[in-house]
C-alpha cells in the first residue's frame, strides 16, 4: 500500500489601505505538484499547476515563490478573515416606457448581463457587461471579437486611441491589443463607481464622494473629497477634472491644486457626458444640465419625464441625449427644446453614444441597441413605422481574449521582426519598470506594461510605441517575449 502523499499550503495577503493592493496568493504543495492560485481578495481568484520531476524540487519551487511574494510585502494570513473589496452596483428599476412611439431600432446585440460599458468610435462599437465580458462589432452589429475579463465591467473609456475597461477587481485593463493587460490597480478602499482617463491619467470617484488621480505608472497622485457622496461623474480634460454626485458637480484643477468650482444640479447627479466647452450631467431629479467648463454656470437644462440613467450630445452639443428610468430615450435641440421622445423598446439606457447619426444605448437588460436617429427615420417611427430591429448572433468560432496573468502565458520569439520595438525591464527607483532599447526613442521614458509579465532583465516585442502627452510611451499591437 502506498503512502498518502502529503499536502502543504502556505497562504499569503497583501492589503494596502493606500496602496492599491488587495490581493491574495496561495501556494500548495502536494507531492511532485505545486498548484498557485491569485487573485482578489474574496473572490476565487486563478490558478496554474506544475509538476516536477520530484518531491524535493516541487517543494523548492513553491519556496521560491514564497520568499518572492513575501519580498513583496505579501504575509501569511488566513483566508476570509480580511473583507473582500467592497464592490456597489448601481440599483436601477427600468418602468415601461409611457412613450407612444417606439425608436427605430437597426439592430440589438444581448451580452447575457446588465451592461454599463460602451464606447463607438470609427471603426468598432464596444460594450462590456457585468458578467466581465466585453464584445466588439462593427457599426453593422457584427460581432468581431471577445475579451474575457476577471470581474464586472463597470464603463468602457477611451484614451485616443487606446480603450480601456474599469472592473469590479478594483483593475483598469487596457484592451487596445490583442493581449488585454491591467494598466492600473485602484487601492482597495475605493469602492469604484465610474472612471475616466485623459492623456493616461486615471481618475476615479467613488461611492464616498471622493476622486482619487492615478499617473500612467499606477503611481498614486492626489485626492480629494467632494461635498456629496455617490459620486456616479468623473469627466476630464486639459483643464479640469469635472466630478460629479448627489450635490452636484465639482471642478478641480488636474494637478490637484484645487478646487475651481462648485455647481449644486437639480437633484444628484447619475451619469455625465462632456464637450469641448461644456459638461452635462444627468440628474435623479428629470433633467440633464449643461454646465460651461470655465466657471461651472448652467447654461441649459433639458427636462425629461423621470430619473435620467445616461445622456450625450452629437458633436458640439448641437443635440443633446437622455435615456431615463422609465425605457425612454429622448432628443432636445442645444436649447432644451424637447424635439421627440421614444421608447428603447428594450429596457433603460444605462450609457449611451452617438455617432453619425446613429444613437448606441447599452440597457438594462444588457443589450447593445442601435438606433437611427436620423431626422427622416424619427418621423418615421413618430408615424408608427419602425424598421424590423435585427439580433445580431455571435459568431460560431469568436476569437476570444483574456488578460496574461504570467511571463509564462506570453509569446516567445527568438528575433525581433522587422519594423517592430524591443523594451526591457529594468529596476529604477526600487520598482520594476520598462524602457525602451530600440534607438529612436526617450531611452528615460517609462513604458505603460503589464505588471503581470514583468521580470527584471527580460525584454519583450512589441508592434509599435506612440509617446504621450505624460512622458511616456503606450504599447500598441501584441507583446512578445524576446528569447
Amino acid at each position: 500500500m502506498s503512502a498518502a502523499v502529503s499536502v502543504e499550503t502556505t497562504y499569503l495577503e497583501l492589503s494596502q489601505d493606500g496602496g492599491g493592493a488587495h490581493k491574495f496568493y496561495e501556494v500548495t504543495v502536494e507531492g511532485q505538484t505545486v498548484t498557485l492560485r491569485y487573485g482578489r481578495i474574496g473572490a476565487a481568484g486563478q490558478t496554474q499547476t506544475s509538476t516536477f520531476a520530484t518531491v524535493e524540487k516541487a517543494r523548492a519551487a513553491a519556496a521560491k515563490k514564497v520568499g518572492e511574494k513575501v519580498r513583496k510585502g505579501y504575509a501569511p494570513a488566513v483566508p476570509g478573515q480580511r473583507a473582500p473589496r467592497a464592490v456597489t452596483r448601481r440599483q436601477v428599476a427600468s418602468a415601461p416606457s409611457t412613450a407612444r412611439a417606439v425608436a427605430p431600432v437597426l439592430w440589438r446585440f444581448r451580452t447575457g448581463s446588465a451592461a454599463f460599458g460602451i464606447h463607438v468610435d470609427d471603426e468598432r462599437c464596444w460594450v462590456g457587461n457585468q458578467a466581465g465580458d466585453v464584445y466588439t462589432l462593427d457599426h453593422d452589429g457584427a460581432v468581431h471579437a471577445r475579451f474575457s475579463l476577471p470581474d464586472g465591467v463597470k464603463c468602457l473609456v477611451a484614451d485616443d486611441f487606446w480603450i480601456y475597461a474599469g472592473c469590479d477587481d478594483g483593475r483598469v485593463y487596457d484592451l487596445s491589443s490583442k493581449l488585454p493587460f491591467a494598466a492600473y490597480d485602484i487601492a482597495a478602499d475605493v469602492d469604484i463607481f465610474w472612471l475616466d482617463i485623459h492623456e493616461g491619467v486615471l481618475n476615479v470617484s467613488d461611492r464616498d464622494g471622493r476622486l482619487t488621480v492615478i499617473d500612467h505608472e499606477d503611481e498614486h497622485q492626489w485626492a480629494r473629497r467632494s461635498q456629496g457622496e455617490h459620486a456616479w461623474m468623473i469627466r476630464a480634460d486639459d483643464r479640469a477634472v469635472y466630478h460629479g454626485h448627489h450635490r452636484g458637480v465639482t471642478a478641480y484643477a488636474p494637478d490637484g491644486g484645487g478646487e475651481l468650482w462648485h455647481t449644486q444640479t437639480k437633484g444628484g447627479v447619475l451619469f455625465g457626458w462632456q464637450e469641448d466647452t461644456a459638461v452635462y450631467a444627468g440628474t435623479a431629479h428629470r433633467v440633464v444640465q449643461r454646465l460651461a467648463k470655465d466657471d461651472g454656470r448652467i447654461e441649459a437644462t433639458y427636462t425629461c419625464d423621470s430619473a435620467v440613467y445616461s445622456c450625450a450630445t452629437s458633436p458640439g452639443g448641437r443635440f443633446v441625449f437622455a435615456g431615463d428610468a422609465a425605457s425612454s430615450v429622448y432628443c432636445f435641440d442645444r436649447d432644451g427644446t424637447r424635439l421627440w421622445k421614444l421608447g428603447t423598446g428594450g429596457g433603460s439606457a444605462l450609457s449611451m453614444q452617438y455617432r453619425d447619426e446613429r444613437l448606441y444605448l447599452v440597457t438594462t437588460d444588457g443589450s447593445l441597441v442601435c438606433v437611427d436617429a436620423s431626422e427622416a427615420a424619427i418621423q418615421a417611427a413618430q408615424r408608427g413605422t419602425v424598421p424590423v430591429a435585427r439580433d445580431v448572433k455571435l459568431a460560431a468560432a469568436l476569437p476570444t481574449y483574456a488578460p496574461a496573468t504570467a511571463a509564462a502565458s506570453v509569446a516567445t520569439v527568438t528575433d525581433a521582426p522587422a519594423g517592430s520595438v524591443v523594451v526591457e525591464c529594468v529596476q529604477s527607483g526600487g520598482r520594476l519598470r520598462v524602457h525602451v532599447v530600440s534607438e529612436g526613442y526617450e531611452p528615460s521614458w517609462n513604458v505603460q506594461f503589464p505588471r503581470a509579465i514583468r521580470e527584471p532583465g527580460a525584454r519583450y516585442v512589441v508592434d509599435a510605441l506612440h509617446p504621450a502627452a505624460g512622458g511616456f510611451y503606450r504599447v500598441r499591437g501584441d507583446i512578445r517575449r524576446l528569447r
